[in-house]
């Protein structure tokens, strides 16, 4: 395919983010490509450009792993997919071919992983056109919009994140820390489920008051709030959800948690991040501490998610997103660094 598109492009090498005009890539044999309708802007993305997440340092990349298009053309060897099909893209994958890839654990990979990601290490969804492998599309049923799919990626972590902490009976008591996107959708998901008990904790006054169009009659408090309750030696829960990836916040967690609870470490912590706890009181207080790391085949369940949620949960102003276009990517930016929105979401291309 010939033409061209525009990109917004992270260099590392020179720390710039910039709009640029691209040729639009022609599909190898085993790849789809995709004509973007919404990309998300992640904390991830926040934090490469800061200069506190891995990303590809020797060119100019195409940020964007959250995104949902149709295709636009296929390579010659692609079978599951045709031109015109609504889709939503998987942004990892394996090699294959090492051990904890024949585990089933390709979000260990060496290769693979968080080390391959469409849009950190490949070229992304922030642009008009994103080549991805067949194997990394998913089509979406047609209960689907491309609004709603552009929350595959995050939902599917969030779905690998509820694997990995185990059953949550209905009746638990909860906490989710953070009330940016990933805490407004894992509010979303456990109202969804049935859980009442759930305290969200968040900093931001505007995304304090915004939680309340989730209608959920979940309480929501500050950090300070939150303070003042956990020194009522009587008051705890059973689950923390930690969604802000704040040291402290996480840090402060453990001593909140009841006996037998368990925290859950869901957002990214700056690698040289570090926490202190007492072995005595996980001992004393059997409490179980774990962590989520991306979304390995747990796509098909954020789609089936995101089908039965609907627009009740993942309707865009419900759950704070704001869209942009794509060549305001600067102000988008700087309103998620501000905590007024919970998301920025770019419309790439208008796709009915």
């Amino acid at each position: 395919m010939s033409g061209s598109m525009k990109a917004v492009q992270w260099d590392a090498r020179s720390s710039q983010l910039q709009l640029q005009q691209l040729p639009v890539p022609a599909p190898p044999d085993d790849h789809v490509l995709v004509k973007v309708a919404y990309s998300g802007i992640c904390g991830t993305d926040l934090h490469v450009i800061e200069g506190s997440f891995p990303a590809k340092k020797t060119a100019p990349v195409t940020l964007g792993h959250e995104f949902s298009g149709v295709v636009q053309a296929v390579g010659s060897k692609v079978t599951s997919i045709k031109v015109g099909d609504r889709v939503a893209v998987d942004p990892n994958n394996g090699c294959n071919k090492c051990k904890v890839c024949h585990d089933g654990n390709y979000h260990f990979c060496e290769t693979g992983g968080i080390n391959n990601t469409i849009g950190l290490w490949r070229n992304g969804g922030w642009a008009e056109f994103c080549l991805a492998p067949e194997s990394q599309v998913l089509k979406l049923p047609d209960t689907i919009t491309l609004k709603q799919a552009s929350l595959m990626e995050p939902l599917s972590c969030l779905c690998h994140g509820l694997d990995v902490i185990g059953p949550m009976p209905v009746g638990s008591a909860i906490l989710i820390q953070g009330a940016g996107i990933i805490g407004n959708l894992w509010a979303c998901a456990l109202h969804h489920q049935g859980h009442r008990k759930v305290i969200v904790s968040e900093p931001s006054e505007a995304r304090r008051k915004a939680l309340h169009k989730l209608d959920t009659g979940y309480e929501i408090v500050s950090p300070g709030e939150l303070g003042q309750k956990g020194r009522d030696p009587g008051w705890g829960v059973d689950f923390v959800i930690d969604c802000s990836g704040h040291a402290p916040a996480i840090e402060e967690a453990v001593s909140l948690l009841s006996c037998g609870g368990t925290l859950c470490i869901f957002g990214v912590a700056p690698p040289d991040a570090r926490i202190s706890v007492s072995p005595y009181h996980l001992y004393k207080k059997e409490i179980k501490i774990v962590s989520v790391n991306i979304s390995p085949y747990t796509s098909n369940k954020a789609i089936g998610l995101i089908e039965a949620m609907g627009d009740r949960y993942l309707g865009f102003d419900r759950i704070g997103v704001k869209i942009f276009p794509l060549s305001q990517y600067e102000d988008a930016i700087a309103e998620l660094r501000k905590g007024g929105i919970a998301k920025a979401m770019f419309e790439v291309n208008k796709i009915s």
